[in-house]
């Protein structure tokens, strides 16, 4: 254990002037040492009996300086953390009114948590992560306790907006309740879902880009996934690249309608410079079409056709039918003729 020879100062006794500039420069110098000082040599630490020591308690001394013992005791913790690193003598070996040379003031915060907070579990999560951020705890804790001016600063200042948005959205990668609430908050905020969807749209056409630049696939009108023409591919390319320049906080939408409608254009061309190509295109076309149509049939049932019978139905029906009898004419004859 350190002894107090190595830090105590025995300066003169000087006059009242003299010894208020002392004190003031002690404290620009020291910051909240010369107060951790004052606790230090005054309070008794813990299981220490008033018969052993001339010190007072924690609850005595605040009640002579007019504070909270809790004001006192994190002054209290601070020299001790201090101590166990060596830059300080321990309670034990300091006497009231003894002084000795302190630590620079800039080291002061790295002991000294002033707010209560920072004892309990949501304290502490929110120290750890300001150490991880590489900032003092307090910092973090202050503003954490005053949330209405966080909400003033997210408000009036895009920066500090900027800030606010890249925390929530590290934070929902990892947090389901917060996740469920700001997708509550986006369906029935109007301007935000209309946000979202044309971000997905942009988002939908850059993949599409995407995808013929880095996969060499084109998807056609008709749905068809066809390896990509190298030209067609090398122009992809180059519109992906613009996209990838754009700064983060840049509108991308313009610049992906650009390149989708351009890719789409040429995957067109593409289809229409093959005769094999359009031939399967349209084959491709037809039995989508077909499909759906099966399909929208297949689903209707005429258990209740009493009730829903019009006129119009059955003349509607007939045109069709009279349209799929013209379609498979025209199908068999090009089977006869092949």
């Amino acid at each position: 254990m350190a002894s107090t020879e190595d830090f105590v100062v025995r300066p003169e006794v000087p006059n009242p002037v003299e010894r208020d500039a002392r004190d003031f420069g002690a404290y620009a110098r020291t910051g909240g040492w010369a107060f951790g000082l004052k606790v230090a040599r005054s309070v008794r630490p813990g299981g220490q009996s008033a018969d052993e020591t001339p010190k007072v308690s924690a609850k005595d001394f605040a009640e002579l300086a007019g504070c909270s013992p809790e004001r006192v005791m994190r002054y209290y913790k601070a020299w001790d953390r201090a101590a166990d690193d060596g830059l300080v003598p321990h309670f034990e070996i300091l006497l009231p009114g003894e002084d000795i040379e302190l630590p620079d003031a800039e080291v002061w915060s790295s002991y000294y948590v002033s707010r209560s907070s920072a004892a309990s579990e949501r304290g502490t999560a929110i120290a750890e992560a300001a150490e991880a951020e590489g900032i003092r705890p307090t910092k973090a804790l202050e503003v954490a306790e005053n949330p209405t001016a966080l909400r003033a600063a997210i408000l009036a200042d895009p920066s500090t907006a900027q800030a606010a948005r890249a925390a929530l959205l590290d934070r929902v990668k990892e947090d389901p309740a917060l996740q469920t609430e700001l997708a509550r908050d986006i369906a029935r905020t109007d301007e935000l879902k209309k946000a979202v969807a044309t971000e997905n749209r942009a988002a939908d056409r850059i993949g599409y880009v995407r995808q013929i630049a880095e996969k060499g696939q084109i998807r056609t009108a008709a749905g068809q996934t066809l390896d990509a023409p190298a030209e067609l591919r090398s122009e992809a390319e180059r519109h992906l690249s613009l996209l990838d320049e754009l700064d983060e906080g840049e509108d991308s939408g313009e610049w992906a309608s650009e390149a989708y409608d351009t890719m789409k254009n040429l995957v067109v061309e593409t289809v229409e410079a093959d005769p094999e190509l359009r031939v399967q295109e349209r084959r491709t076309k037809f039995y989508n079409s077909l499909q759906k149509a099966t399909k929208v049939f297949e689903e209707l049932t005429f258990d209740d056709a009493d009730d829903i019978y019009e006129d119009d139905m059955v003349q509607r029906l007939e045109e069709l039918q009279e349209a799929i009898g013209t379609a498979i004419t025209a199908l068999r004859g090009a089977a006869a003729r092949d």
